[in-house]
């Protein structure tokens, strides 16, 4: 392919205004790559004014989005609008007048991806979106080319950077929460309203679409269990890293035999694990497959240009792939006969992991052996114990176990029988752990 690649970009924000750079800035290099120029011709963004000074003159600029759409010598657009309305309809409209897609829209994807792709099924367009997990970090390729020999037992990753920028300087600094929160937000880590990043949802989003491309089945936000960082207190990431583990808020979704996890919560991981020691605001994504063992990932996962790069890698597959005849593109799940349509999402309760568990309890002879006889009850064997001599004044001090694997319900249970006792003070904080092995 010699002729010219013409681009309609929608958005025209952080991440348009870094694609569009990049685009400009390595022209040489990625026509090399993809065979051809690849040149915006249209840019449509709320702030038409955003772009003077930063892009060509010959690039025409609205504010209208449909100027895209209606244009017929447009080839591929790019969605960073971000949002689910107009993005949905904008992309829909675009697969509609036969036009190619890229987008970084991980929300829109978790929530309408299945509709999307199979609009695009129909019209025999793509449809691509590295740049939606981990920014920079090439996740997607790596699970729908490069582990396709692979079955894939599970994946876990750091998949938000504002989350674990947080949870690295609580541990680094012994802070609470809501004041490295309220230094995020200063150092413009976080945003005004932080609720997507710190509660999960952020996480979630990204979450579902590796599932989907793991496991060759649709994409199901809804499935998803999600708890986010907020409220985490700091005596439970001391705790943790005594017991030789840092605290992250992973994604996390396993194959199992009867089904699938899908769950997005903060987790204990072994410090002698790679992953562990993903700090700031970098993101990584671990896979195990049956062939290949562990794979991990790490790198940016956020900003102007890591994310620009992903979009751009995306046009350049797109660009080598538009004369294949769509049996020959590559599916945009990965899978192009899915095994199992539905799939089977446990709940919460199915789960299986180890726990970590803070008890605040009476300090006398006997209360400790009330709380280790009710987990024996429910099956629950112990891995470690940590138990501190109450402080000068107070009859209550902290009792923390690391449990074996245990079905969660099971650990429900038996929390629930442990409140209860006149011994017990409080809730008891329970987090899960990710051996990751």
């Amino acid at each position: 392919m010699n002729k010219a690649i013409r681009i309609g970009l929608a958005g025209f924000g952080t991440v348009g205004s870094g694609t569009y750079a990049v685009l400009e800035r390595n022209q040489h290099d990625l026509q090399r790559r993809a065979g051809c120029p690849l040149t915006v011709t249209r840019i449509a963004c709320r702030t038409p004014a955003r772009t003077e000074g930063k892009v060509s003159s010959d690039c025409l600029v609205s504010s209208d989005w449909r100027d895209i759409i209606d244009d017929a010598n447009i080839d591929v657009v790019i969605e960073v609008m971000g949002g689910i309305e107009p993005a949905r309809t904008f992309i829909l409209a675009a697969i509609d007048a036969g036009k190619h897609v890229i987008t970084a829209n991980k929300a829109l994807l978790a929530h309408h991806g299945n509709e999307i792709f199979a609009a695009a099924r129909q019209k025999g367009v793509m449809v691509m979106f590295e740049a939606a997990v981990a920014g920079g970090v090439p996740i997607i390729k790596t699970l729908r080319e490069g582990l396709a020999a692979n079955r894939i037992e599970h994946v876990a990753g750091i998949i938000n950077g504002t989350s674990n920028y947080i949870l690295s300087t609580m541990r680094e600094k012994g802070l609470a929460f809501e004041e490295v929160l309220a230094d995020a937000q200063r150092l413009g880590y976080a945003e005004a309203d932080p609720t997507f990043d710190i509660d999960g949802q952020d996480a979630a989003h990204k979450l579902c679409i590796l599932a989907s491309l793991a496991f060759g089945i649709p994409i199901n936000f809804d499935a998803c269990h999600i708890e986010g960082i907020r409220g985490l207190d700091p005596r439970d990431i001391a705790f943790a890293e005594e017991l030789g583990y840092r605290i992250k808020l992973l994604g996390v979704t396993k194959r199992r035999d009867n089904g699938f996890e899908l769950r997005v919560h903060p987790s204990l991981v072994p410090k002698r694990r790679l992953i562990a020691n993903v700090e700031g605001v970098m993101n990584s994504v671990v896979v195990k497959g049956d062939a290949v063992d562990s794979v991990l990932l790490y790198g940016r996962g956020a900003g102007a240009e890591p994310t620009a790069s992903a979009v751009i890698a995306d046009l350049v597959d797109v660009v080598r792939m538009m004369d294949a005849a769509t049996e020959h593109q590559v599916p945009f799940l990965g899978f192009r006969l899915p095994e199992d349509e539905c799939g089977t999402w446990l709940a919460m309760g199915e789960t299986v992991t180890s726990y970590y568990l803070r008890v605040r309890l009476a300090d006398r002879a006997g209360v400790l052996a009330d709380v280790t006889r009710i987990f024996a009850e429910n099956d629950i064997s112990i891995e470690a114990l940590i138990q501190r001599e109450a402080e000068p004044g107070s009859s209550m001090t902290d009792a923390v176990m690391l449990t074996h694997s245990a079905m969660e319900a099971s650990v429900v249970e038996a929390i629930a029988a442990i409140e209860a006792l006149d011994t017990v003070n409080g809730r008891v904080v329970m987090l899960r752990k990710e051996e990751l092995n």
